[in-house]
């Protein structure tokens, strides 16, 4: 089973943490199922950018973008080359590492 590593990151996960996921979840899955509380604001249907992460590691390991992630990810803060949407970013069978974003464009917290 792949792992995912997830960089310190004061709000969701102070320590970082490793987690393990199996091939064909996507990373918001894996998070939300291992007690990180990531949020996905449109409940994982692609159409938010609260679930934005960074893949610091790994990232040719995940499925392809597709063209509604791509225009998602216009809107997301703080973009970089490397950006996905966890909800749509689906573990093949390596390792990743990740980094959640400070902020996203929520300017209040869902309550998932």
């Amino acid at each position: 089973m792949p792992v995912i590593k997830i960089l310190p990151n004061a709000e969701y996960c102070p320590q970082g943490d490793a987690i393990e996921a199996p091939s064909g979840t996507s990373i918001c899955e894996a998070l939300l199922d291992n007690g990180i509380a990531i949020e996905h604001a449109c409940e994982m249907s692609c159409a938010c950018t609260t679930c934005h992460v960074v893949v610091r590691e790994g990232f040719d390991t995940l499925n392809e973008p597709d063209e509604s992630e791509e225009d998602m990810l216009d809107r997301a803060w703080g973009l970089e080359p490397h950006s996905r949407l966890s909800c749509q970013a689906i573990l093949g069978d390596a390792d990743v590492t990740i980094e959640i974003p400070r902020y996203s464009i929520n300017h209040a917290k869902e309550n998932h």
